[in-house]
């Protein structure tokens, strides 16, 4: 479902590529990114969304065929780890499926321990 090798100009071109009900999911994300951050700056850094605080990476995410991943660095991985663990993990990284509801909650958390990390609180 990602569109390969596409270079999007800004987070919407991003979103609006993909399908309604996957659309719908990524618009949470960035709104509790936003909500969490709202002084974070939002861009498209490798080819997903990107958010960063003090010019420092805060948290990205990215839409695929069966899951959105979610990359808060390792460290805001290991911290949330016990939470994060019934879902497929990389270093660094999450796999939220799309057939589930994303864990807003726990996104929010995320962002928040990654501000306190560059800063930001």
């Amino acid at each position: 479902m990602k569109l390969i090798m596409k270079h999007f100009l800004s987070v919407d071109a991003y979103i609006n590529s993909f399908p309604e009900d996957v659309k719908i999911k990524l618009v949470a994300m960035r709104k509790i990114i936003l909500e969490t951050a709202p002084e974070a700056v939002e861009s498209i850094s490798y080819g997903m969304p990107a958010y960063k605080l003090r010019k420092k990476p805060l948290v990205y995410f990215g839409a695929y065929k069966n899951h959105i991943g979610f990359y808060a660095t390792p460290t805001g991985h290991k911290q949330f780890q016990k939470e994060l663990s019934k879902y497929k993990q990389g270093k660094g990284s999450v796999q939220f499926p799309l057939n589930e509801a994303l864990p807003l909650d726990l996104i929010g958390k995320m962002v928040a321990f990654r501000m306190e990390e560059v800063g930001g609180r």
